[in-house]
């Protein structure tokens, strides 16, 4: 009988635990050479997280080498199986490509090439190990590129995984870096002599297009295994049963990517040459000569405009904001860092950002070093000649190369500059200044090449002459899509789902994604609805497109175009069009010509004495009774008053909260259908767009298996998925694993003042949880209130002793997590709604999206419109007992979207509905340090509990 793997880790890790402290000098004694090691095997006797635990144990083959032979010879005479690779191997990316499950299996496993030549042999899979090579050139090629961006992101672009490189690949490598590395030129010359060439897995994409899922498996199966057209469409004949007709979409694809390039083809089309990621970006540009070379280069992607952009552009201080968003679109900032062999002082950092934490930046780190030491260190715009840096000061200019390649950005600027002070110093001491020309001093290239000293956008590089000082503390955070393990034209998203019993149980998912223009590298998830600039440039004008499952943008619709040249007027100042301020109390932003603000409640140094005395903290000075209504929008409102004064008419809300009703009583739907209500709190006008709270499905004829999204119903038996559960005629409790705690309904109350029958439905809908109990009181909405009828609620504590909490609006109960408040523009949501063929635009839209770009497994999203109409977002931890690295990892993540949504970034601004998004305001838990709690060894009950886990058995925060 075949044992899901998961569940064999976590019986190890349970006897492990045991064994680890009785019979410790047994197995950790043979590390005691390498201090690393031997506090990675202690850590798994005092791990409380479930994460944690099964990550480490996945992990210590990184800390404690496979030389070490008899720590491993003990490790594995009780823990077979435990060994796991390290995350940094290059061949991690190319192991969907194997052929077989086996040899797919040992390849996540691996930590090198070697450790599978015994299941993957070279003759059988010959996609793998295509792939591997390619990986292991690319990173010694790209490296040559040193801190060039554009020269390495074109070299990158040459070793994709999944695909062979085009002619405009080739040539615009060898065009633009020819005058950067010869050596980089010399290495890719060597590796690309015999292409272009197409190879049968160009066409992979195509497979994806099959009706069938059977014929999709087989299909790729097909491509990876078999060499000429004629084989391949006899084995597609076969499999899939069907004739080369043109109309079948995976034929018509097939057939068409297997011809050379036409006119009509990608490498000769208009669009080949276009990167819109880097094109939204042009608009932030302040000079017109920037601006303009910024749209060339994005849409005429390979020119030699990018060495005369990085001269003029790349170091001048008046286009921050527009190196920042390109920079967002090349390298979005990540949490971690870890498996660098030559930055070492980098690693260890689970909740700093970085750019470029890869093997790539590391190798290029170390021969940026390497070319400084002959004297010399070339700018795009100057050269600075030093002295011997392997003798002067070698610990600071290696810190400089690091930073440079491994790029930390912060919340504010998210730049990677060094700070002028640490410029000047090293300067001085090591600068050359026999050879400085004219005006030349440490003080004048600093203030071109580090402007600043101001700690939130420069980096110190004190910072990093030393190792993490979380380098004792291992594993509480975890960031399994950094560095990114999955194939090219694939994103990586954090598994909260679990597995199919017996599959490969990764803490990622790799799914299919497009390019944002053929020239982009720049990914987005298919079925994302995503606004891209028109190609025309003309600022301020945008179509929105669907990523379609051919791995291209399609389905374009155009926007109204937004006339960016209007200014708002505030106080006798112009506020250009994307500007945030704020009016008294209130976050405002300028859309064009229209200030935007935020109804937050709040008291003004002008509010007179008799307002204050009658001041609620909630809208229009309303009472703060708690007698709810539902209004049309799908929100629950505290009062009638408070619905009155947000805009909704009297009938357009009902006596009650939202979930008190059924919306499928009478049932609106037809005989043949079932009704089934679907909750929904709509950002969209209500009359144009209704928010209907059901939806009429019939039974489906046929699901699929194999999509994992479970589901639990009434019964509290788990599905599968939602079609599943359908088909069977069953009804939707909540979304996610069954939960023994939730078997019985027991009242909780929401941030959003919904009460829910069971903790587990309000997770369901994306809500956390204020109290226990049915809602009986509104909170505080202002950061001036009376008292509140609050004050009779009992708040469940904190879930870290120390921690600072936040308080949501509306919220009663503090808590532990990173808060963001948004004010968004209402005109957009419609109009995105009317693209999309009249459908409202959601809170759960929002937060789906959003949740992608949490990136910590420790950490999830929850989120619900406030009363005064803002978009709160909620980041909190999600581990039983949260250690305080998890709660500032989780207010990372926050800090990380609330700067990506405050400049615009494509990172987000390119995703509908998000690019709706005005301005941000942050809120984040803290840690003080007589609060942090010492670990404490697993109980036999936990361990338990972690075993019911990975069965299925899903427990919530609240069952212990």
């Amino acid at each position: 009988m075949y044992v899901c793997s998961e569940i064999i880790i976590l019986l190890l890790a349970c006897n492990f635990y045991v064994f680890v402290s009785t019979q410790d000098s047994s197995c950790c004694h043979h590390a005691a050479e390498l201090s690393q090691c031997r506090e990675a095997c202690d850590q798994l006797a005092t791990i409380r997280s479930e994460s944690r635990l099964k990550h480490l144990l996945q992990r210590l083959p990184s800390y404690c080498p496979e030389s070490m032979n008899e720590l491993w010879i003990c490790i594995n005479s009780t823990l077979p199986g435990a060994s796991r690779k390290s995350e940094g191997w290059v061949g991690l990316g190319c192991c969907e490509l194997a052929i077989s499950p086996e040899c797919r299996r040992e390849c996540k496993l691996a930590s090198s090439k070697n450790d599978i030549t015994k299941i993957c042999k070279t003759d059988t899979e010959k996609p793998l190990y295509s792939c591997i090579t390619k990986n292991e050139m690319g990173s010694l090629c790209c490296s040559y590129a040193g801190r060039h961006t554009n020269c390495r992101e074109y070299c990158q672009a040459i070793f994709r995984t999944d695909s062979s490189p085009t002619a405009t690949q080739i040539n615009a490598v060898k065009d633009y870096c020819q005058s950067i590395s010869p050596q980089l030129i010399g290495c890719v010359v060597n590796y690309t002599k015999s292409y272009p060439i197409r190879s049968p897995i160009d066409s992979l994409y195509c497979c994806d297009r099959a009706e069938e899922p059977h014929c999709q498996t087989a299909c790729k199966r097909i491509l990876r295994t078999m060499n000429t057209e004629h084989e391949i469409i006899e084995g597609l004949i076969a499999e899939c049963g069907s004739q080369p007709l043109p109309q079948d979409p995976l034929w018509q694809c097939f057939l068409g990517s297997a011809h050379p390039p036409t006119k009509s083809d990608p490498e000769t089309s208009p669009t080949a040459k276009m990167d819109c990621a880097k094109l939204h970006c042009c608009s932030k540009a302040n000079t017109s000569l920037c601006r303009d070379m910024c749209q060339e280069i994005s849409t005429n992607w390979g020119t030699q405009t990018w060495q005369e952009f990085d001269q003029l552009c790349e170091y001048n201080p008046v286009e921050t904001d527009l190196i920042t968003c390109l920079a967002d679109v090349r390298e979005p900032c990540q949490l971690g860092c870890k498996d660098l062999t030559y930055c070492t002082n980098f690693n260890n950092r689970p909740t700093e950002l970085f750019r470029s934490c890869n093997i790539q930046s590391d190798q290029g780190a170390l021969n940026d070093f390497r070319l400084w030491s002959n004297g010399t260190i070339k700018m795009p715009f100057m050269n600075i000649p030093v002295l011997d840096i392997r003798k002067c000061r070698p610990d600071m200019w290696k810190a400089v190369a690091c930073v440079l390649q491994i790029k930390p950005c912060y919340s504010k600027s998210r730049g990677s500059v060094i700070c002028k002070s640490d410029c000047v110093d090293i300067l001085t001491q090591c600068g050359d200044f026999k050879r400085f020309h004219g005006d030349q001093t440490p003080e004048v290239i600093c203030d071109l090449l580090s402007p600043t000293d101001d700690p939130e956008r420069c980096i110190p590089l004190q910072r990093y002459l030393t190792p993490s000082p979380f380098e004792n503390i291992i594993e509480e955070v975890i960031h399994p899509c950094n560095p990114n393990p999955c194939p090219s034209n694939y994103l990586c998203e954090v598994n909260r789902k679990g597995c199919h019993q017996g599959q490969d149980c990764l803490p990622y998912f790799c799914v299919p994604g497009c390019k944002l223009g053929e020239a982009s590298e720049f990914l987005v998830p298919v079925d994302a609805r995503i606004q891209v600039p028109l190609r025309n440039g003309q600022a301020g004008c945008y179509e929105v497109c669907t990523c379609g499952q051919t791995g291209r943008l399609e389905n374009c619709a155009e926007m109204p175009c937004i006339d960016t040249a209007k200014t708002c007027t505030v106080d006798g100042q112009r506020m250009n069009h994307g500007t945030s301020f704020r009016m008294d109390c209130y976050p405002c932003s300028c859309f064009a010509g229209e200030t935007i603000c935020s109804t937050r409640q709040c008291l003004t140094e002008d509010t007179s004495d008799e307002d204050r005395l009658l001041f609620t903290g909630l809208p229009c000075g309303c009472a703060d009774q708690f007698v709810p209504v539902c209004a049309r929008n799908g929100r629950t409102y505290p009062s009638a008053c408070v619905a009155r004064c947000v805009g909704f008419q009297d009938n357009q809300f009902e006596f009650g909260s939202c979930h008190s009703t059924d919306p499928c009583s009478p049932n609106p739907c037809q005989k043949n259908q079932r009704c089934i209500p679907k909750r929904r709190v709509c950002l969209t006008d209500i009359a144009d767009y209704p928010c209907q709270q059901y939806e009429c499905v019939s039974r489906p004829a046929g699901c699929d298996h194999t999509h994992l999204d479970p589901v639990c119903d009434t019964d509290n038996v788990e599905h599968t998925n939602l079609c599943l559960l359908y088909q069977r005629g069953k009804t939707l409790a909540y979304m996610g694993h069954c939960q023994d705690s939730c078997r019985r309904p027991k009242a909780v109350c929401g941030h959003n003042g919904e009460t829910y029958n069971t903790v587990c439905e309000a997770f369901s809908e994306r809500v956390a949880v204020d109290y226990q109990g049915r809602c009986h009181a509104v909170g505080v909405v202002s950061e001036y209130t009376s008292d509140s009828g609050c004050n009779a609620v009992p708040c469940p504590p904190l879930s870290t002793e120390g921690c600072n909490p936040v308080t949501p609006p509306g919220a009663c109960c503090p808590l532990c997590a990173g808060m963001l408040q948004i004010l968004w523009n209402k005109e957009q949501m419609n109009a995105f709604a009317k693209l999309n063929r009249n459908q409202p635009v959601t809170v759960r839209d929002v937060l789906k999206i959003l949740r992608l770009h949490i990136s910590v497994p420790q950490c999830d999203i929850f989120g619900y419109l406030s009363i005064d109409s803002e978009i709160i977002i909620l980041i909190i931890p999600v581990d039983l007992q949260p250690t305080p690295l998890q709660i500032e990892a989780c207010s990372k993540e926050a800090e990380k979207i609330d700067s990506l949504i405050n400049s615009g970034s494509p990172t987000l601004a390119s995703h509908v509905p998000l690019s709706a998004f005005l301005t941000s305001e942050i809120k984040v838990s803290t840690i003080s340090s007589a609060g942090s709690p010492s670990a404490t060894p697993l109980s036999p009950y936990l361990c338990l509990l972690l075993i019911l886990l990975l069965l299925g058995y899903t427990v919530s925060p609240w069952d212990t």
